[in-house]
């Protein structure tokens, strides 16, 4: 145990018996009882220091270590099961989730995705980004990789399918928001069912309509995004 530890402990014992000093003095307002309030203080400040030196320095280091919780480490992207989660994914059970660690480019880029289109998004909008590139990434008419779905049209500088690609530096900032995305990124790619958009493949924000938008299946409403699933929609009366 550092001496630091110890004078920390000690202030401690010391700044509880000041309470007790206070207390005491407070109720006693003649001489006589308060040279009885100094003597007792002494005897327990006495008492204090002889246990406080009786435990040791391990014994010390170690109350000191249990004072302090230790910060939860990092998971390994390939320690994440889906399966051993709550159906219901909560916002609670993600931040109590350890940081995840070890994912490829593919990761960073879905991860990527769910933080810069939805991260001011409730859980299942964010849930719902990355359901979206997934299912892209399945359908033949788009890029066969995570990073190629996000990328598409970046390299051009204009035309981008998702417009942060194009937009110049990917920081992810907020390090809560990061973190929740990466962790997402990780259970969807580990295989988590894809229940929230129906198989959409577009998404866009309630504020605009862009042209598409009149002629694929509209499949869910989430927070300010809308998703469809391609297909010509079916005319109605």
């Amino acid at each position: 145990m550092t001496k630091v530890t110890a004078r920390w402990l000690a202030r401690a014992a010391h700044g509880a018996l000041a309470a007790i000093v206070l207390g005491l003095v407070a109720a006693s307002p003649t001489l006589a009882e308060e040279s009885a309030v100094a003597n007792e203080v002494t005897r327990i400040i006495d008492h204090e220091r002889m246990t406080i030196d009786a435990l040791g320095p391990d014994r010390l280091a170690a109350l000191a270590a249990q004072a302090v919780p230790p910060a939860p480490q990092p998971a390994s992207i390939s320690e994440i099961r889906p399966d051993k989660l709550p159906k219901k994914l909560g916002v609670a059970t993600l931040d109590q989730m350890p940081p995840v660690k070890g994912g490829d480019e593919q990761w960073r880029c879905l991860a990527e995705a769910i933080y810069f289109e939805a991260r001011g998004e409730p859980l299942e909008g964010q849930i719902a980004v990355a359901e979206v590139v997934l299912n892209r990434v399945d359908n033949r008419a788009y890029p066969d990789t995570i990073c190629g779905v996000t990328r598409q049209g970046a390299s051009q500088g204009r035309g981008c399918q998702f417009s942060y690609a194009c937009s110049g530096s990917r920081r992810m900032a907020s390090t809560v928001s990061r973190e929740r995305a990466e962790k997402l990124a990780a259970i969807m790619m580990a295989g988590r069912e894809r229940t929230v958009t129906d198989g959409a493949t577009h998404f866009h924000a309630t504020y605009v309509r862009p042209a598409w938008s009149r002629k694929f299946v509209r499949t869910a409403a989430i927070g300010q995004h809308i998703f469809y699933r391609q297909g010509e929609r079916v005319a109605s009366n």
